[in-house]
């Protein structure tokens, strides 16, 4: 039997919804129990963060948004990121992802073996090609990286014509939806698994980003429905 595992402020809530639904679930304090006693299962040692050093920016941009995630649309505002995830032999990739604020949904990730210019610019070519419609007003926000300072990736944003915005460096609460994202992608889905290979670690990113948060995780922001449901309901 599969367990989901979402976030402490709403337990109460998704149990009330598993109820609801006729889905089994067991409280994380159950849970925690038998895998200590029964199962001789014990916490996660995390890796810590590889070192990066990027290049000097080429272009940096005010934060335009100021911790304001609220839209009244879709596709009005993005925010975009990187982080790291580990294979079991300790070799790191790197998966950029962009976040619709609107209802919190995956609109693009793509996973790699450095962190770039070109994989930011491949990822947010992958929204945009996703999406029919956009704001032509619409806001891209990032921290300072390299790969979102760079010329290469700057120039693309400029050629799209979207608006660029960055959080103050060192500032993690401006990016709140995704540290929020990658904080519930390596707690529900990476941190669970070991990937022996690039291509089972990809592929569980893309199935967790696309299936399991977009269409089955209920998400607090919205009403506790989900990413899909949420930008789709209207």
């Amino acid at each position: 039997m599969s367990q989901q595992h979402y976030e402490p402020e709403f337990k109460q809530q998704i149990v009330r919804l598993h109820i609801e639904e006729g889905r089994t679930y067991l409280s994380a304090l159950t849970v925690h129990k038998y895998m200590n006693t029964e199962l001789g299962l014990h916490s996660i040692v995390r890796r810590k963060a590889p070192r990066y050093q990027g290049g000097p920016p080429h272009k940096k941009f005010e934060n335009l948004l100021k911790q304001d995630f609220t839209a009244t649309r879709i596709n009005q505002k993005w925010a975009t990121d990187f982080t790291y995830l580990f294979l079991c032999g300790g070799d790191v990739r790197y998966n950029c992802t962009i976040i619709d604020p609107y209802d919190r949904s995956v609109v693009a990730n793509l996973t790699d073996q450095r962190m770039t210019s070109d994989l930011a610019i491949r990822t947010l070519r992958k929204a945009l090609s996703s999406q029919r419609k956009r704001s032509k007003d619409l806001i891209l926000h990032s921290d300072q990286g390299s790969p979102y300072t760079s010329k290469a990736f700057t120039d693309f944003c400029e050629a799209q014509e979207l608006t660029q915005s960055m959080s103050k460096a060192g500032c993690p609460y401006d990016n709140t939806p995704m540290e929020r994202y990658f904080n519930t992608l390596k707690n529900e889905e990476i941190y669970l698994h070991e990937y022996h290979d690039e291509e089972s670690l990809y592929r569980a990113v893309e199935h967790f980003a696309y299936t399991t948060y977009n269409h089955v995780r209920p998400h607090s922001y919205n009403g506790y429905r989900t990413p899909f449901e949420a930008r789709y309901s209207s």
